[in-house]
């Protein structure tokens, strides 16, 4: 089982991670450099791949709470509304994403207040131009399994700015949560005690396909999707509730025997599910398990939104690294986003 980059370690590491990241932010992160809440009308999370993954990761979690709109970027160019009034976090492990670098100077520019999230790099050079916050990263992560050093700030950002209430608690909260969700999964947990390697073992041999409810279902999803893509360096798929029973239901039936020997369908499941997204989840069920070739399911644990979107992400996590390496396949090299980035920059 090749793993040359100690993948399957940081992948163990992520509640300490999540933990000392949170202390770090409470220090790092005083209301003072922030600007007055009653300013920001808006919030921009702006960052791509595994450190974009982060905003989306709040949006969802919080979007019962916070009391602006909060927009996603990842892209190169900002939108019209982005300037005074915006409050734009700028997210990038490395602090030298272009995208992000490009996003952030564009935000500054426009006169957005600018926090930025990084090891360092370029990105903490934007932020000290602009007069905005720069939070450190700790070093030596792979961006992808730095999500806990990465989704902390935010959290504590908002909660410093009151537009989330305990959102000390709730990172609490997930950081025991990943860890007994690490207990169940370690590599000397065989399956079928191992969910983790249970479900990589059942998947094997098809491309997965992944459903997920509501805002954090939705998240979830394209987490486990993202996972495998990179990790198991194998393609996978991913949907939401309700929108593809707006769409995608229809796609299945025409090609129904190659579909039933290549596809597993696996239902992403948390406790703050809308009750129609439940019954959405059963009868759609009915209308597609003939075409694919089974339908598994893995659910949320936690009590908070935070801490159920952790864990079910961090069981994809999981699952997408025993794919990888039941298959042979090293998890931690992305040795096509390396060709793809020098072929940019040549």
């Amino acid at each position: 089982m090749p793993d040359t980059l100690g993948f399957l370690d940081a992948v163990a590491g992520l509640p300490e991670q999540l933990d000392a990241a949170h202390r770090t932010a409470v220090d790092a992160i005083p209301a003072s450099a922030l600007p007055a809440p009653e300013s920001v009308r808006g919030l921009v999370v702006m960052g791509m791949g595994g450190s974009g993954i982060s905003g989306d990761v709040v949006a969802a979690a919080y979007n019962d709470q916070i009391p602006v709109p909060v927009t996603v970027l990842k892209r190169y160019r900002v939108p019209a509304f982005v300037g005074p009034g915006t409050l734009a976090l700028a997210i990038s492990y490395s602090g030298d994403t272009e995208e992000t670098v490009s996003m952030a100077r564009a935000a500054a520019d426009a006169g957005a207040a600018l926090v930025a999230v990084s090891c360092g790099g370029a990105l903490a050079g934007v932020a000290r131009d602009a007069g905005g916050l720069h939070v450190p990263c700790p070093p030596g992560y792979m961006p992808r399994a730095a999500l806990g050093a990465l989704v902390a700030p935010i959290v504590v950002t908002l909660g410093r700015l009151g537009m989330v209430a305990h959102g000390d608690l709730d990172l609490g909260e997930a950081v025991e949560v990943l860890a007994r969700r690490r207990e169940t999964c370690r590599p000397d947990v065989p399956a079928p005690a191992n969910p983790a390697r249970e479900m990589a073992r059942l998947v094997d041999g098809t491309f997965p396909l992944f459903y997920g409810g509501g805002a954090l279902g939705s998240v979830a999803a394209y987490r486990w999707k993202c996972d495998v893509n990179e990790n198991a360096k194998a393609p996978a798929f991913w949907a939401a509730y309700p929108e593809l029973d707006h769409n995608e239901i229809c796609g299945w039936g025409q090609h129904g025997d190659a579909t039933r020997q290549v596809i597993s369908l696996v239902e992403l499941r948390h406790g703050f599910e809308h009750p129609q997204l439940a019954r959405r989840f059963e009868i759609t069920r009915g209308i597609v398990e003939e075409a694919v070739n089974q339908v598994l399911e893995a659910r949320a644990e936690g009590t908070s939104r935070l801490a159920q979107l952790l864990d079910l992400m961090y069981l994809g996590d999981w699952v997408s690294c025993y794919l990888a390496l039941d298959a042979g396949v090293d998890p931690g090299p992305i040795e096509a986003i390396a060709r793809l980035k020098a072929a940019l920059a040549g």
